[in-house]
């Protein structure tokens, strides 16, 4: 054998040694010396090699060797309890038939059990040394480190203690945790890795200048938009940076890790409760099937992609018109999901021809239908450019999915299509019409997503405001008392997978986001977390109330109203009437024909007779500087 085989077989190496110890102590323990040299030396040969024979080979059956021991935890604890026990059997079960035979005498028949014991102890021993060494290791080198942030985690519980350790067995992160808070008292004065839980969330000032802390990282990634709002103005006041853990969204298939830390966002503090996801639902309608995604690009749509790629599906399709953005979503998911079969796809939804070669060539077994016009302040000045792309783009999707025989599709819409006084709600809610009076016709499980305003998303508030604020201000709102309704985008992504495992046929699905937000209070919100003050630092104008704009969005018609689904935060919205069948048609391909000859007032008029109520057309050239 050479010296390499030794290096890398260390610890079997050692186990062998460990093996004879441990028969020999057992021996040296039971018995007086007088016995044990006079009588018991064949048995103790004999239980030697038996011991060395089968110890090491079921060791290496139960995996011993192929764990990192410096990683050890209960799970490897557990792990050599199975295998000891394990072996010390099968050496008991060999070596007292061998003694009933008579192959040698005397024997101790406790022997086995002191043997048990004593493996137990030097196998574990030598194991949990390792981990001991590793763990002395790390503490010396982030002795030795300079400039280490300190850091004050707020949250003791399975999360703070994962970002406690993730800090510490990665000193190169260059941040330190010097204590937790947390609102339970009884935890306080306990340890965490070594860290100890110094108070409450309300003693964040005061231990922060006691301790000399650095930064303060936000450990609790159900927290509610009120304490992460305690939180970083505790930070703020303490002039101290404030990080936070990725929301239960951002976690779904991926890791804790202190690299994933991130800057505190206005999105954080509109977080819902982690909600719940029926897994095998989704699985079953996602693990093995062809999903096509058109918008795909989009920063909800490349989201979905992201989302639907961990429930391993048979072939991923990326549609989109734009290359760039289809470029950017593949690159990442090829990095990230290597075993996935994706196929990008640069493409426009109204060039009917083109939808259904796609189709008719890739045979989706699932369609998510995102692509769409959504800039309503954009859309009013671009008429015909709304309709043929919603009206017109979802028209060809849902043709080419029927005539591929696409079992299942789903639609993304948006509250503005209830009583739109806008081109691109109202678009929106024809495109609505389409999905499922096909639905209807074709008998299959093709339903609308609805959901308000999604934060992060392109041209949403969050970033124009950034913008403005990175300007020195003024942030434009049109209204002091204007109100969205809004989710952020790994939310709204989550709950639409689990709208779509729903077995449902021309249905419209609600979202549940919660209590509306008034967007003056997002704008302060996000001024105060720039670090500046309102109306101070940073002032905010109104540039009034548009004609036909709405000062608050409604989540169904006047009359209509939801139940319940199987999902808490998913809702089923119940309309009496709709337009289907001829008249939808007859509807649609009266629109496309204005939409291609760019004779806004005749989309505009039909859009008005077939939304009775509605204020389409109505709004004058927006102010493109204020938030609708």
């Amino acid at each position: 054998m050479t010296p390499g085989w030794f290096k890398t077989n260390r610890l079997f190496v050692a186990d062998l040694v460990l093996v004879a110890l441990s028969v020999v102590l057992s021996f040296v323990l039971r018995l007086n010396p007088e016995q044990f040299f006079l009588d018991y030396l064949p048995p103790l040969f004999w239980m030697l090699a038996v011991a060395l024979l089968v110890k090491p080979f079921i060791y290496r059956r139960f995996g011993l060797y192929q764990r990192v021991w410096a990683y050890a935890s209960i799970e490897e604890m557990k792990l050599i309890v199975r295998s000891v026990s394990a072996a010390a059997l099968i050496v008991a079960a060999i070596i007292y038939p061998l003694y009933y035979l008579r192959v040698f005498q005397p024997f101790a028949l406790s022997l086995p059990i002191f043997d048990w014991l004593l493996s137990l102890a030097l196998v574990g021993g030598l194991r949990f040394g390792l981990r001991l060494l590793a763990e002395q290791r790390s503490t010396l080198q982030r002795m030795a480190g300079a400039g280490l942030r300190r850091a004050l985690v707020v949250g003791a519980g399975d999360a703070g203690a994962l970002v406690v350790r993730e800090m510490q067995k990665n000193p190169q992160a260059g941040i330190a945790p010097i204590g937790l808070l947390d609102d339970q008292r009884e935890k306080h004065g306990q340890h965490i890795h070594g860290v100890p839980v110094l108070g409450a969330l309300s003693d964040l000032e005061s231990l922060a200048r006691e301790h000399g802390v650095d930064e303060v990282v936000m450990a609790i990634p159900s927290a509610s938009g009120t304490v992460l709002r305690q939180a970083a103005e505790a930070s703020h006041r303490a002039g101290l940076p404030f990080r936070t853990m990725p929301g239960i969204y951002e976690l779904i298939g991926g890791k804790v890790s202190v690299n994933r830390l991130r800057e505190v966002d206005i999105t954080d503090l509109l977080r819902r409760q982690p909600s719940q996801i029926d897994r095998e639902g989704v699985g079953k309608s996602l693990r093995g099937k062809r999903v096509l995604v058109t918008g795909a690009g989009g920063s909800i749509a490349s989201e979905l992609c992201r989302q639907v790629a961990r429930w391993q599906p048979a072939q991923l399709v990326l549609l989109g018109h734009g290359e760039n953005s289809i470029f950017e979503i593949l690159i990442e998911l090829a990095g990230d999901f290597p075993q996935l079969h994706l196929t990008p796809i640069i493409a426009d939804v109204r060039d009917a021809q083109r939808m259904h070669t796609i189709f008719a060539d890739h045979k989706p077994d699932v369609v998510f239908h995102t692509a769409a016009h959504k800039h309503v302040p954009l859309m009013e000045v671009n008429v015909g450019e709304a309709v043929a792309n919603n009206v017109g783009g979802t028209r060809n999707v849902v043709n080419a999915a029927l005539e591929a025989r696409v079992p299942r599709l789903v639609m993304i819409s948006t509250d503005k299509a209830v009583r739109p006084s806008s081109i691109m709600g109202a678009t929106k809610r024809v495109a609505e019409w389409i999905v499922l009076d096909a639905a209807t016709r074709a008998r299959k499980a093709y339903s609308v997503v609805r959901f308000g305003n999604v934060l992060g998303s392109r041209g949403s508030v969050v970033p124009l405001f950034k913008r403005q604020i990175a300007a020195g201000g003024p942030l434009t709102v049109t209204h002091p008392e204007m109100e969205r309704y809004f989710m952020t985008i790994p939310e709204a992504v989550h709950l639409v997978l689990q709208a779509a495992a729903f077995d449902e046929q021309g249905r419209v699905f609600m979202l549940e986001m919660g209590e509306p937000v008034r967007i003056l209070d997002l704008a302060n919100d996000l001024i105060r977390l720039s670090g500046l003050t309102p109306g101070e630092d940073i002032h905010i104008e109104f540039s009034g109330l548009r004609p036909g704009e709405k000062l608050k969005e409604q989540l169904w018609e006047n009359g209509a109203g939801y139940e319940d689904t199987a999902h808490p935060h998913i809702h089923r919205v119940l309309e009496a009437e709709r337009l289907s069948g001829e008249a939808l048609t007859g509807a649609v391909q009266k629109l496309g024909a204005a939409a291609e000859a760019g004779d806004s007032k005749t989309i505009i008029a039909t859009l008005q007779s077939l939304l009775p109520g509605s204020e389409v057309g109505s709004v004058p050239a927006p102010d493109f500087r204020s938030i609708s």
